[in-house]
């Protein structure tokens, strides 16, 4: 299993995750490797006035974190990759993870349970892929099958901007009033037949909808919040947690005290709450946005600060039962589906 190194959290916390490293279902570090150079095999100490722009997750503090599984999304910019292309900028990232994987021991490929279920014996962290906007298949479905071959395990419909498969919730091309095109919907049959998870993160609420609508196999919503704990455009409402419910998908927090609606755990585990009261155990998880241009709430900066999440969870009344399920378990449900 992968061991934590670290001492926070309580003693409890820490057992909990050392018996169930956590699986975080968004972090964007893959790109500052690609633009940077960033080494996800040292250990970070990012200064104060970078906090926003990266340096939060590396292997050593998702070990000391009792983190087992971190899924790395696969950004692409639409304008700014232009002229290289959105599809290259994801192939590089993957090139990239490829890279330092094969660069030193300690993190591994994963694409099942099974898989992440193997790097935990071998006490390395498992590593999955996400990309995050179809504009990276730049208008060709058959792009879903090429990236499922080389690792990805989810695709989000949606980013900041519009795309052939709909409109975000906030961004370039904003239209409220339109759900996904008919190439949108081929797109979730695509992923589906592909064994990709469909990803509902920054997707317009109608759109989101549709997906739910037509979807066989469990959606997710891999890094948000919920407007029930928090009134805020990113954020999504209850019939949103429902649709995902009930095609057995999940949602993970994010850790953005923007969308929260404030600095502390006590916002996070807000949210958290919220999904278990309307939709029930089988759907939170978590979902950071690690590196994604934000700045964390503090205690959650890095992965070193998820026991402290854990220990405000058990003091919220969570039973470890289901905090098994927040950290891991529902998580890995849906990569069996």
């Amino acid at each position: 299993m992968v061991t934590m190194v670290g001492m926070r959290g309580s003693a409890q916390a820490r057992a909990l995750h050392e018996e169930h490293p956590a699986i975080d279902l968004h972090a964007d570090t893959l790109m500052w490797s690609r633009w940077l150079g960033y080494d996800l095999h040292a250990a970070h100490e990012p200064p104060l006035w970078r906090a926003a722009f990266g340096g939060h997750v590396d292997v050593p503090r998702l070990r000391e974190g009792g983190v087992g599984a971190q899924f790395f999304g696969l950004v692409s910019l639409p304008v700014a990759e232009r002229a290289r292309g959105s599809a290259r900028a994801v192939h590089e990232q993957i090139d990239v993870l490829f890279e330092t994987i094969a660069r030193r021991p300690g993190l591994r490929l994963a694409r099942t349970a099974a898989d992440v279920e193997a790097c935990g014996r071998d006490g390395v962290v498992a590593a999955l892929l996400g990309i995050e906007g179809a504009h990276a298949l730049e208008g060709d479905l058959d792009r879903v099958e090429v990236f499922a071959r080389r690792g990805v395990r989810y695709l989000g419909l949606m980013h900041f901007s519009s795309n052939e498969a709909g409109f975000p919730a906030y961004g370039l091309g904003r239209h409220d009033a339109d759900g996904l095109t008919p190439w949108g919907f081929d797109l979730v049959r695509r992923c589906e037949a592909a064994g990709v998870l469909v990803d509902l993160a920054h997707i317009n609420r109608r759109g989101f909808l549709d997906a739910c609508s037509v979807a066989t196999r469990p959606p997710i919503v891999s890094h948000t919040g919920v407007l029930g704990a928090f009134d805020h455009w990113r954020n999504i409402d209850d019939a949103q947690l429902r649709a995902v419910a009930n095609k057995g998908g999940i949602v993970g927090v994010i850790f953005y005290p923007r969308y929260l609606g404030g600095e502390g755990l006590e916002p996070v585990v807000k949210h958290l709450l919220h999904i278990l009261d309307i939709v029930g155990e089988d759907v939170p998880a978590l979902g950071s946005d690690w590196d994604g241009f934000i700045v964390p709430t503090r205690a959650l900066a890095d992965p070193r600060g998820l026991p402290l999440l854990t220990d405000a969870l058990l003091a919220a009344g969570v039973s470890e039962r289901i905090i098994r399920k927040i950290l891991r378990g529902n998580a890995m449900r849906v990569l069996n589906t």
